[in-house]
């Protein structure tokens, strides 16, 4: 009897587990809806520092999720460029390069060896658990 146990108690489980529901995902998601290829960068504070990220290029009318799961804080920065030098930008600056990056802090850029790029705020509100943002044509985004 303890050898039937021991065989169909990882049976039983597994199936448990198929029959719970999948949990809700929650993530920092950026569409591109804009006429041409976009790349993006992301910045967001991880509750000790800064820390700024790229690139995600996206083909036009394609999403990509920037940060998986819940988001842990309000505010994010984003941005982006087309192939015909349009900007999505903004008046918060933060450190980036030209090839992929993950930067930690904001400040002093230029004399750490980094680009100082001015990114747009978005605001997911204070108990946002997901957040997706929709570009569009740089020629149509309020200055």
């Amino acid at each position: 009897m303890l050898s039937i146990r021991r065989t169909f108690l990882p049976i039983l489980a597994f199936a448990a587990a198929l029959a719970l529901p999948e949990a809700a995902r929650a993530d920092f998601r950026l569409c591109n809806n804009a006429s041409s290829r976009v790349s993006v960068a992301i910045a967001y504070t991880n509750g000790k520092t800064w820390v700024s990220e790229g690139w995600w290029n996206l083909k036009s009318n394609a999403c990509e999720v920037l940060l998986r799961g819940n988001l842990a804080a309000q505010y994010y920065y984003i941005y982006a460029m087309d192939e015909r030098g349009g900007e999505w930008k903004g008046k918060s600056y933060m450190c980036t390069k030209d090839r992929e990056f993950h930067i930690e802090g904001r400040e002093n850029c230029l004399v750490r060896g980094f680009d100082r790029t001015g990114f747009f705020e978005i605001d997911t509100g204070k108990d946002a658990r997901n957040w997706t943002v929709q570009l569009t044509d740089a020629t149509q985004q309020p200055r």
